[in-house]
């Protein structure tokens, strides 16, 4: 069977170590694909990495995990605290969501507080830098495999 995960990142992220690296640090979103490919070969899962700052894409792509993926590891970026159209899509996602910040967004703007997605989130991991999205991984892996018991 298959533990695909769809790890989606979204607006900004594409200059993450050239943008505001004070904040989100020095590596690359390809540090952090590379990192998190190694990571799903260690838990048996397979994942697809996606980047946009178009967000009818990551409504796309969350729709294409619907019918394929075990689970959704997700940086929204921005659109944590504007997006309903993005909380309505992972509200049609049955399997686990992981919601991904890279800084702590509770200690930056106020406007940064609210999260639409994590209405829907399983679980919300902030402040870890990059490691996050393989906290993430490490979760959903989990979760799927106490499914499978």
């Amino acid at each position: 069977m298959s533990r695909l995960v769809f790890v989606l990142n979204g607006p900004n992220l594409n200059l993450l170590g050239k943008r505001q690296p004070h904040i989100y640090g020095h590596e690359t979103l390809a540090d952090v694909e590379r990192d998190c490919r190694e990571l799903a070969k260690e838990l048996n899962l397979d994942i697809r990495f996606h980047q946009s700052n178009r967000e009818y894409e990551l409504i796309d792509w969350i729709h294409e995990a619907r019918e394929i993926a075990v689970g959704i590891v997700m940086n929204p970026a921005a659109f944590t605290h504007t997006s309903v159209a993005i909380l309505d899509a992972l509200n049609t996602f049955e399997p686990p969501v992981i919601e991904v910040h890279i800084s702590n967004v509770h200690k930056r703007e106020e406007f940064r507080h609210h999260s639409f997605v994590s209405k829907r989130a399983d679980g919300v991991i902030a402040g870890f830098g990059t490691q996050g999205y393989l906290l993430g991984l490490r979760r959903v892996a989990k979760l799927v495999d106490e499914k499978k018991a």
